[in-house]
């Protein structure tokens, strides 16, 4: 049995790395990476910034996918988790102090009468407790949610996300959920009228959708409609909240106050992984009030005493740094340069979002020059991956990390943490332009590198 130490880890190359993701892991998602260079290995990270083992500097603008509000390995956080480093990490049977501070934190923050939290380790676990309390709470079995929006990829998250692409293989899922178009308020209606629905679930913008932002007043007519009907509003906070959007929380944009709110990615820090619900006093103890249903949904390691540390940290550092308005302020100032950008390089079809979550859409690669030359076979490849192309440029061009959004692929994602210098806004709105400017070799670029993708594939 050869088994590898944490010391010998860090001393291997990238080469044997990537060898050990090939044997270990996911193969084909190591080929994908490498088409795009991004199969890189990085050995440092703090802030904005993530170093290689050549020690070169990149700038992170990806902030794993709204995780890193306050940026890589943020030192109060990681302060805090070591000074309970002594303390019992995972002991169910007593009660630990910092899930319970956290809870009470969270409850000081967040909107309207939210009170009782669950804490998990994922914004997909978030979901699928958020889902059975609220079927739970109501006696009701039917779920509403939007189509092109993404809740996670365990099988009731998975129910209720929005792409056919990553559902059709796991069929059946769980019944009970239907879809409607994001942003219909009559659609909505629709579903609801029949008083037969628990909870409509929704984001308040839709980050895997494309960054997509529902009309102004969609929000808060959703809450009058639920309260209407009897339903339970989920208001999925996982990649827009604790400061993304320019607010603590993206639904107080419209003063909106969920039934349960979703949260993970950033409560974590950047440092645990930590997820949770919370929701109001009343539904909870509908739910799982009294001692014969208070185990009713339950988790090894949720709430344990580093994810709670780290959680109570975060919370307190995006207070005192006040990062939802940086977030406003640097989103305002961002999304400006992009649309001058726009204005000038036709390759832009739109941008959008607010505070520093920023879809980045570009117009079909191809526009019929790959589909005619290849007789249509290298269309849909080409969609698939031609933003990604983009990201691949700014990586290897200019040391700027991005990817594309998961549900539309044509939208590059920008979501750096709240943090970062403007200094670095500048470098990538210079970065891009470059790239656009080059628009006619950038074409010929797309088309041999979706051409090697076909190969490949």
């Amino acid at each position: 049995m050869g088994l590898t130490t944490i010391d010998e880890a860090l001393e291997l190359s990238e080469k044997e790395a990537k060898k050990l993701h090939k044997e270990y892991l996911n193969p084909g998602l190591v080929s994908i990476m490498g088409l795009i260079g991004f199969d890189k290995v990085y050995t440092y990270a703090e802030g904005s910034i993530i170093k290689d083992k050549e020690g070169k500097e990149f700038i992170d603008f990806l902030g794993g996918y709204g995780a890193l509000n306050l940026g890589h390995n943020h030192s109060e956080v990681l302060a805090a988790v070591e000074k309970v480093k002594k303390l019992p990490n995972i002991l169910q049977a007593s009660l630990g102090v910092l899930p319970a501070v956290l809870a009470k934190n969270l409850a000081q923050i967040t909107p309207g009468e939210l009170r009782r939290s669950f804490f998990c380790n994922s914004g997909a676990e978030a979901v699928e407790g958020a889902l059975k309390l609220a079927r739970i709470a109501t006696g009701k079995e039917k779920i509403v949610y939007c189509e092109g929006s993404f809740h996670g990829k365990t099988l009731g998250a998975l129910s209720v996300t929005g792409r056919e692409k990553y559902k059709k293989h796991f069929q059946p899922l769980i019944p009970g959920c239907q879809s409607i178009p994001f942003g219909d308020i009559e659609s909505l209606e629709q579903k609801l009228k029949s008083n037969d629905t628990a909870a409509f679930i929704v984001e308040c913008i839709q980050g895997e959708g494309g960054i997509i932002v529902p009309p102004t007043g969609y929000l808060k007519l959703a809450r009058e409609l639920c309260t209407k009907y009897d339903t339970l509003l989920i208001i999925d906070e996982i990649q827009t909240g604790l400061g993304r959007t320019g607010k603590m929380f993206a639904c107080e944009h419209e003063e909106v106050v969920p039934d349960i709110m979703c949260l993970a990615k950033s409560l974590g820090g950047g440092i645990a992984p930590l997820g949770a619900y919370i929701t109001t006093e009343k539904i909870h103890d509908k739910a799982y009030g009294g001692m014969e249903k208070s185990l009713l949904h339950t988790s090894t390691f949720g709430g344990n005493t580093y994810a709670a540390a780290a959680g109570v940290a975060a919370l307190q550092a995006i207070i005192n740094e006040d990062l939802p308005q940086q977030a406003y302020e640097k989103g305002e100032y961002l999304i400006n340069k992009l649309k001058e950008l726009q204005n000038r390089y036709p390759i832009i079809k739109e941008v959008r979002g607010k505070g520093l979550m920023i879809g980045l859409e570009l117009k079909s690669a191809n526009n019929g020059i790959l589909n005619t030359i290849s007789g249509g076979k290298l269309d849909d490849l080409a969609n698939e991956y031609f933003a990604s192309l983009v990201a691949g440029k700014l990586l290897n061009d200019h040391n700027i990390i991005t990817a594309y959004t998961l549900n539309n692929p044509n939208v590059i994602r920008i979501e750096p943490p709240l943090n970062i210098s403007y200094q670095y806004l500048d470098k990538l709105v210079y970065a891009l332009e470059k790239i656009f400017n080059q628009s006619q070799s950038f074409i010929k670029l797309a088309f041999d590198n979706v051409k090697h993708i076909y190969k490949k594939s």
